[in-house]
């Protein structure tokens, strides 16, 4: 099995996938905020949440839901900012997963990534891990 990357790109390639896979893990999660409402525990990532309050009509009442679920819609997501966070977070963890892909590839195809194609998915990865960071810095800030 022929390879068209270095040792270096080997292990560029093997830490590109355990990135991507920590990024996609970490966005899928509903524990990027955590607190607590009506005396229970409750957190929520981008679009999943757990324990979260829901109007009870017969009882005239809120009540909480004990158990992890997404929002029913993508409109259901609180505001505009953090739904744009959800597609700008997804776009990156995307292009992460796309790059250390065709990097795993790499290791065993010979002549399929280049110098120019390695620096051109250098750049893409570089643009999804910055579309993750900003949108994971503006959450860690925005935590009240």
């Amino acid at each position: 099995m022929a390879s068209s990357l270095t040792c270096a790109g080997m292990i560029w390639a093997f830490l590109s996938f355990l990135c991507a896979a920590a990024s996609c893990v970490g966005f899928f999660m509903p524990y990027w905020l955590l607190g607590s409402q009506l005396e229970k525990s409750v957190s929520f990532g981008t679009f999943r949440r757990c324990s979260y309050p829901v109007r009870d009509e017969s009882l005239q009442t809120t009540v909480m839901v004990e158990q992890c679920g997404r929002y029913a819609s993508f409109q259901a997501i609180p505001s505009t900012e953090w739904r744009i966070c959800t597609v700008v977070t997804g776009l990156g963890c995307g292009l992460l997963l796309l790059v250390a892909l065709t990097a795993l590839m790499g290791c065993c195809v010979s002549e399929l990534i280049s110098r120019n194609v390695g620096r051109m998915a250098g750049g893409i990865q570089f643009l999804g891990g910055k579309c993750y960071i900003l949108h994971a810095c503006d959450e860690g800030g925005h935590g009240d």
